[in-house]
């Protein structure tokens, strides 16, 4: 997690769109940071709004829509995603919508990012210098995508940075493979599912270290125009953390393997169809080093036992309440 606590002097107006776990932990965060901050999404979230930020009904799927809303605002946190299965349709639009927007205003860009572009790597380190390889369908567009963002900037047309996450974890992350599908069953003695081959080592990124990283990029201009790999703990097997959330749980874990895509926990068989090209990363080693944001921004990454702690806090609190998620602060 960003150890500098950011530049709260500087107050800056910064709208986050998208209220997923990284946009309403990023808004949160930002607030905390002390700027004003304006969390936009299509509908209220679920969570609740981070305290201190504002929140305002929007649809960035268009210029038009983009633009109303992000008015006013000096750096604008593009967090926005949507189904598996329409994301190669609908992405490319939406960044239309919104390199439009910030080009228009004169707002600094900064996107969440995924690692997508690098596709299979033979389970080598992924670094920022990594080819992108990609050779499904999400991942070529990803791929596209950045290389757009990055022609963009060196244009001259918008100024943009990337920060790219490995798979979410920790509090307020349901749809992961270190969210839904591993800790209700680890909570209550039902089925948690492991992916691939559970012994190969495989990075995650704290959805807390996801907002720092995002907040100092936004605070930070002189990361412009490249991509960063956000903190991340080192990789561990997955074998390794169902140990870790075992020995926090007090009982084994009740593990199914499962080789290959097939609908299981929160995941349904549209989900898994689409998912299927981007298996591969539990196929082979996904190990992703984020040396590069922590030399430049005196960051570190949250621990990978803080965020098995967060997560499990988290999921008790959802199987004790009434249905509503508890809210990410």
């Amino acid at each position: 997690m960003d150890s500098t606590g950011g530049n709260t002097s500087a107050r800056q107006s910064h709208v986050v769109l998208g209220a997923g776990p990284a946009g309403s932990a990023l808004a949160g965060e930002l607030a905390r940071r002390g700027h004003a901050v304006r969390l936009v999404s299509r509908s209220r979230p679920a969570g609740g709004v981070p305290q201190g930020v504002t929140w305002r009904e929007g649809d960035v799927g268009a210029v038009e829509g983009a633009r109303a809303a992000i008015a006013g605002a000096a750096v604008v946190h593009h967090c926005v995603n949507v189904a598996y299965h329409l994301q190669v349709e609908a992405m490319p639009g939406i960044q239309d919508a919104v390199l439009g927007a910030v080009e228009a205003e004169g707002a600094r860009l900064v996107v969440l990012d995924t690692l997508y572009p690098y596709g299979p790597t033979g389970g080598e380190v992924m670094t920022e210098d990594t080819p992108w390889r990609a050779t499904g369908a999400k991942g070529r567009m990803r791929a596209a995508l950045d290389a757009r963002y990055l022609a963009a900037h060196r244009a001259g047309r918008a100024r943009v940075v990337l920060g790219r996450s490995a798979d979410f974890a920790g509090p307020g992350v349901l749809n992961s493979t270190l969210g839904g599908a591993v800790f209700p069953g680890a909570l209550t003695g039902g089925e948690v599912v492991g992916l691939g081959d559970v012994d190969l080592p495989h990075s995650y990124t704290d959805i807390r270290a996801v907002a720092a990283g995002l907040a100092t990029l936004g605070e930070r201009p002189e990361g412009d125009g490249r991509v960063w790999h956000l903190p991340t703990a080192p990789a561990r097997t997955t074998r390794e953390v169902f140990t870790m959330i075992e020995e926090r749980v007090g009982r084994p874990l009740k593990v199914t393997v499962m080789p290959e895509p097939r609908p299981f926990g929160p995941f349904d068989q549209v989900f898994m169809d689409a998912y299927a090209e981007l298996f591969y990363q539990h196929t082979e080693a996904q190990v992703m080093d984020s040396g590069a944001f922590q030399d430049a921004f005196a960051a570190r990454p949250v621990p990978l036992g803080d965020t098995l702690d967060a997560a499990l806090d988290w999921y008790r609190a959802l199987l004790a309440g009434t249905g509503r998620e508890p809210a990410v602060r």
